[in-house]
């Protein structure tokens, strides 16, 4: 049966597509090795370099975020090598995986996925490493299956007290371009992106933003690569071209989202998502559940995982907000499956679509029978009001 109005995609990622971006989109393929490509192509490597902060080259490929987690690796180590991963939760397990997959060593500092990666904890591996056996800390800045932030100058502050000279590469597919984020402000030597969340594209788009350090790296590294290879894509991405076919229609909405998100000013678009944010996790509380992350300072302003009551299903709730209300929620992840529902508020996303949210969060609650006290609704739109006042 038809459901009437638009479908509420509040998983966090893919996000809503924009409008404007889909209609940049919807334009003829041109000739790739074009002077018109040539434009587009330099006019979304310096976009993304202003929206990563970061100097050096942005290199895209054509992938999922995965894709551009592999190319980091592959263009910076050799088989054998140790890279240190904080488990903060379901992608950054994810992430060491791959690095084992890949011949690489992972050593995984274990997390109780309720915070973000503890500084001190990967000081100490470092600092234990009298062998400089560890070529690169890993790090998600943005836990998308928890919702915690980690502070990633505090990381970069514990990698230099220990003085060793591993590579920081640090994931923000779920942060880039919508939280606070400079690569070279916070020397990271590898930033890992997407396309299909904070940039509001849908995916098939992700990005390394390489430092000089770890360029310097790529001319040593040994593990095989070439799809991946950064010096190729480097070298022809200076004159406005790739190496390979590019999806060019995804460029198109690419230039249109950074326009976007320039023309509302980073500083005011970090802003509204730390409104929505904060909103969000008002009305969790007024609902007496409570959300995945109990740090304070690593609360996420793009997703908020709500843990269910005990005994009660996530699943089987979201099952009915979808059913009844047309609206998607985030599933729970590895060892939160179907004990967390989580809500993205991230993206091209105002005030109202988060009351409406929040209000299908309500009703499905309600629906499903889980226990909570009604008025969070009430409680996000105060919020909402007093900070805009």
């Amino acid at each position: 049966m038809r459901s009437a109005g638009r479908h509420f995609l509040q998983i966090p990622g893919p996000t809503n597509v924009p409008d404007r971006v889909l209609r940049a989109m919807d334009r003829p393929t041109i000739d790739h090795r074009s002077a018109e490509f040539a434009d587009l192509a330099h006019r979304v490597f310096e976009g993304l370099k202003e929206v990563v902060g970061c100097s050096g080259p942005a290199v895209i490929y054509p992938s999922s975020g995965s894709g551009a987690w592999e190319a980091a690796l592959v263009n910076t180590l050799s088989p054998g090598d140790e890279v240190l991963v904080y488990e903060t939760g379901h992608f950054a397990k994810q992430w060491s995986e791959i690095a084992s997959r890949l011949g690489l060593l992972p050593i995984l500092i274990p997390g109780d996925w309720r915070s973000g990666a503890d500084a001190q904890a990967i000081a100490e591996n470092l600092a234990a490493d009298g062998e400089r056996s560890i070529k690169a800390v890993c790090v998600v800045h943005n836990e998308t299956s928890t919702g915690c932030v980690t502070s990633v100058p505090d990381i970069r502050r514990a990698i230099d007290a220990t003085g060793h000279p591993a590579l920081l590469m640090v994931d923000t597919i779920s942060s880039l371009g919508s939280m606070p984020y400079s690569a070279d402000e916070w020397q990271v030597d590898v930033t890992i992106g997407g396309s299909q969340k904070g940039l509001m594209l849908p995916p098939g788009l992700s990005f390394n933003a390489v430092s000089e350090k770890a360029l310097s790296a790529s001319k040593h590294a040994a593990l095989p690569k070439s799809y991946w290879s950064w010096e190729e894509m480097i070298a022809i991405n200076a004159k406005g071209f790739f190496p390979y076919t590019p999806a060019t229609n995804m460029l198109y909405g690419l230039a249109e989202a950074l326009d976007m998100l320039n023309e509302e000013g980073l500083p005011n678009v970090f802003a509204r998502h730390g409104r929505h944010a904060g909103a969000t996790r008002h009305a969790v509380e007024a609902w007496g559940l409570e959300v995945q992350c109990n740090n304070l300072g690593d609360f996420s302003n793009t997703v908020t995982a709500v843990r269910m009551p005990e005994g009660h299903s996530a699943d089987a709730f979201r099952k009915i907000v979808l059913d009844r209300f047309d609206m998607s929620l985030g599933n729970g992840l590895s060892k939160l499956a179907d004990k967390v529902f989580r809500i993205g508020h991230l993206g091209d996303f105002n005030d109202l679509m988060l009351a409406g949210t929040l209000a299908g969060v309500e009703m499905g609650l309600a629906l499903a029978n889980v226990p909570h006290r009604p008025g969070g609704v009430q409680t996000a739109l105060t919020a909402l009001v007093n900070e805009s006042a």
